[in-house]
C-alpha cells in the first residue's frame, strides 16, 4: 500500500512537471531546457525533450538532455545516442555529443566503442584523441604507438587521459629515461611541478629522486642549492633536482641562478651544463639583462625549446647585435623560421650586413599581410599602409547564401537568446571550408545582426579578398570619436585598442573582471571616476558603452602622459600596467619595434604589435592617406 501511494506522488510529480514543461514553447523552451541543464534539472529536461516543435534551436533540447544523460551514473541508452547522431550528422551538436560519447564509452571501458565512434569526429580534445589510442592497443593495434608517440612530443602528460599512453610507450621503449627527464625540465620551466612529478613513476629506481628531494627543492629552491651536500652530484636524480632549483631561481632572478650555478657548474656533464645555460639566457633575456647573451652563447648548441630559441634572438635584438640576430634566427628549424616575426628581423639582420637584395627577397614574401611584420616589412621596401588594394565586397547572391545557411541561421538565433557560447560554436561550425565570398557575407551578415566580433573574426579568415571595412569594424563612432578627441587621442589608436580589447561586444567581460568595450577593470573604473571627481561610481557604468568609454579614453590619457606621450609604451601600459611598461626600456633609446618585441609578456607583446598594427589601418580607413607604422611606432627613449 505505502509502495503504490509512493508511485502514484511520483507519477503525479512528472505528470506536473511534463504539464509545465509542455506549457513552455519557442524561445522560452530553448532558455528553460539550457537551464536546467545548467542545474542538472534531468525531470525537466525530459519533460521539454517530450515535445517538439518546429523551432531553428529544437535539436538543442534534445542535445542538452542527452549531455545529460550521459553524465549520469546509470548506463546510457545507445539507441538514444546514435538515433541523434544520426539524424544531425554534420552539425556541431553531433560532433560535440560524439565527443562526450567518447569519453563517457572510455570511462566505462568499452573500448571498441571508442574505436567504432571516435572516426566520425571532424576534430577532437587531446583527451579524446588519447582515449582513442588506447582503445586502438587495448584491442591489440600495436601501429597506435606511433600516434601516441607524436602525442608525446606534443606533452600529453598534462592529460589524465593520457597517462596509460605513457606506460605503453616506456613499456614498448618509445621513449627512454633521457626522454622523461627532457619532459620533466621542460614541464619544471612551465611551472608546472605537480604534472613533472607524475613522471616519476616512469623512472628507473636508480634515477628517481631521494624521497622528500623535490618537495623541499619546490619549497625553497634558493635553500636547496646552499645546503646541497657534497655528494649531490652522483646520482642524476640529485643533478637534475639541483637543475630544477636552478630553474625555479632564474624565473625571478637569473642573475642569482646564475651566481649559484657558477659555484657548481663542475658537478655537471657539458650536456646539463648547456641546458642550464640555455634557461638561464631564456629567462634572463625576458629579464632584459645584458648577461643573457653570453648565456646564450655558453649554451652551445643544447636543445632548446621555441621559446628559448625566440629568446636568443630578442637578447641579441636588444643589443642590436645583428650577426648574432641572424646566427640564432638561422639556427631556428625551418617551420619556425618561416614565421613572419623571423622573416622580418632576419631581413633586417641581412641589410645590415650590406645583403640588401636577399633583405628585400625576405620582405617581399611577408609585405603582403597585413599584421605587424607584413606592414613592416612593406615599408621597408617602400610601400606605406592604402585600404585601396582592397578586394570587393560579396554580391547579393552570396549575401542570400549566408543568410539562409542552416548553421548560420542557428547561431543567430543563439546569439538572440544571449546563449553567445553555443552561438560562436554554431558561427564557427559554419564557416569550416567556405570559399571567401560566402566568409565576408557572413562577416556582413554578423555586422547587420552588430554582432561584431564574429564579423572581424570571419572576415579575417577570407585570406584572398582583404575587406577592410569588415575587418576593421569602426561601430560606435558617435560616444568614440568625441571621447578621443576631448582627450587629445588618436582616434585611429583608441579604435585599435579596443579593436584588440573587446572586438566592440558592449557586454564583454575577460575572466579577470575586465568589461566592456575597452575592458576596463572595476578597480580602475572606480580610480578613473576618481580622478575625474564622478560621484556615485557603479560598476554598471563598465557595462554601457557611454561611461565605458569616457572612463576608458581618460585611463588611455593618464597612462599616455605618463609614459612619454608613446603610443607604444600606452599601449603595453594599458595592458599590463604602466610600472611594467616603463621598466621594459632600455638604459638607451631602443627602436620601438625593438621594444615591442622585447615584451616578457607573450599577451602583452601580441597586444601591443597587434594594437598598433590595428591603429594604423583605421589610420588609412579614417584619413583616406598612406600610413606609416614605422613613424608609429618611432623610437622608445630610456627612463630618466
Amino acid at each position: 500500500m505505502k509502495n503504490r501511494l509512493w508511485r502514484s506522488i511520483v507519477a503525479a510529480t512528472l505528470m506536473v512537471g511534463a504539464i509545465a514543461a509542455h506549457a513552455q514553447s519557442g524561445d522560452e523552451r530553448i532558455l528553460a531546457a539550457r537551464e536546467a541543464l545548467r542545474t542538472g534539472d534531468r525531470q525537466t529536461l525530459e519533460a521539454l525533450a517530450a515535445f517538439h516543435e518546429p523551432h531553428l534551436l529544437d535539436a538543442y533540447v534534445d542535445y542538452w538532455l542527452l549531455m545529460n544523460v550521459l553524465a549520469r551514473i546509470e548506463p546510457p541508452d545507445r539507441a538514444l545516442i546514435e538515433d541523434f547522431l544520426s539524424r544531425n550528422r554534420g552539425t556541431v551538436l553531433a560532433e560535440r555529443l560524439r565527443e562526450a560519447w567518447v569519453r563517457r564509452l572510455a570511462k566505462d571501458g568499452d573500448w571498441l566503442g571508442v574505436t567504432v565512434a571516435y572516426p566520425e569526429l571532424r576534430s577532437s580534445d587531446r583527451d579524446v584523441r588519447c582515449h582513442y589510442l588506447n582503445a586502438r592497443l587495448l584491442t591489440g593495434d600495436q601501429g597506435a604507438l606511433n600516434g601516441a608517440r607524436a602525442m608525446w612530443d606534443e606533452g600529453i602528460e598534462t592529460v589524465e587521459a593520457c597517462q596509460p599512453l605513457i606506460n605503453a610507450l616506456a613499456v614498448a621503449g618509445k621513449i627512454d629515461n633521457d626522454d622523461i627527464w627532457w619532459r620533466i625540465r621542460r614541464l619544471m620551466e612551465g611551472r608546472r611541478p605537480a604534472v613533472a612529478r607524475s613522471l616519476k613513476a616512469w623512472l628507473p629506481t636508480d634515477e628517481v629522486p631521494a624521497e622528500g628531494d623535490m618537495e623541499r627543492m619546490l619549497a625553497g629552491p634558493e635553500s636547496y642549492l646552499d645546503r646541497l651536500p657534497i655528494n649531490f652530484a652522483i646520482t642524476r636524480g640529485g643533478r637534475e633536482m639541483a637543475i630544477a632549483a636552478l630553474v625555479r631561481v632564474a624565473r625571478e632572478d637569473a642573475l642569482a641562478a646564475y651566481v649559484r650555478f657558477s659555484r657548481l657548474n663542475d658537478r655537471f656533464s657539458a650536456a646539463e651544463r648547456g641546458y642550464v645555460y640555455s634557461v638561464i639566457g631564456w629567462l634572463g633575456a625576458e629579464q632584459h639583462l645584458i648577461q643573457a647573451a653570453e648565456w646564450f652563447k655558453a649554451a652551445g648548441d643544447v636543445p632548446m625549446s621555441a621559446d628559448q630559441r625566440e629568446w636568443r634572438v630578442r637578447a641579441a635584438l636588444r643589443l642590436e647585435d645583428w650577426r648574432a640576430v641572424a646566427r640564432a634566427i638561422e639556427g631556428m628549424p625551418d617551420e619556425q623560421r618561416a614565421e613572419t616575426t623571423w622573416t622580418y628581423w632576419l631581413a633586417r639582420a641581412q641589410e645590415k650586413a650590406g645583403r640588401r637584395e636577399e633583405a628585400r627577397r625576405l620582405y617581399a614574401t611577408i609585405a603582403d599581410e597585413t599584421d605587424f611584420y607584413g606592414l613592416l616589412a612593406a615599408e621597408e621596401l617602400g610601400r606605406k599602409f592604402e585600404t585601396a588594394a582592397a578586394g570587393g565586397k560579396s554580391g547579393g547572391e552570396e549575401a542570400a547564401r549566408a543568410e539562409s545557411d542552416p548553421g548560420l541561421r542557428r547561431a543567430l538565433a543563439l546569439f538572440r537568446l544571449d546563449l553567445r557560447t553555443e552561438a560562436v560554436r554554431e558561427w564557427n561550425w559554419a564557416l569550416r571550408d567556405r570559399d571567401d565570398r560566402f566568409l565576408l557575407a557572413a562577416a556582413d551578415l554578423a555586422r547587420r545582426n552588430e554582432i561584431y566580433d564574429r564579423a572581424i573574426n570571419t572576415a579575417e579568415l577570407a585570406r584572398g579578398m582583404s575587406d577592410y571595412e569588415l575587418r576593421f569594424l569602426a561601430p560606435y563612432r558617435q560616444i568614440i570619436e568625441p571621447q578621443a578627441r576631448q582627450q587629445g587621442l588618436d582616434v585611429s589608436w583608441v579604435y585599435g585598442l579596443m579593436r584588440q580589447e573587446s572586438r566592440f561586444i558592449s557586454v564583454a567581460r575577460s575572466n579577470v573582471g575586465a568589461q566592456g568595450l575597452m575592458q576596463v577593470m572595476p578597480a580602475t573604473g572606480k580610480w578613473v571616476a576618481g580622478k575625474l571627481g564622478l560621484k556615485g561610481y557603479s560598476l554598471s557604468w563598465l557595462r554601457d558603452p557611454d561611461t565605458n568609454v569616457m572612463i576608458g579614453t581618460n585611463y588611455m590619457r593618464l597612462i599616455m602622459e605618463g609614459l612619454d606621450n608613446h603610443p607604444v609604451l600606452a599601449s603595453a601600459g594599458y595592458n599590463a600596467g604602466p610600472g611594467r611598461a616603463r621598466r621594459w626600456r632600455d638604459t638607451r633609446p631602443l627602436e620601438g619595434a625593438i621594444y615591442a618585441e622585447t615584451i616578457p609578456f607573450d599577451e602583452t607583446r601580441d597586444y601591443v604589435k597587434k594594437v598598433m598594427a590595428n591603429s594604423v589601418v583605421y589610420g588609412a580607413l579614417f584619413e583616406g592617406r598612406p600610413q606609416s607604422l614605422k613613424g608609429r611606432l618611432g623610437t622608445v627613449m630610456p627612463g630618466q
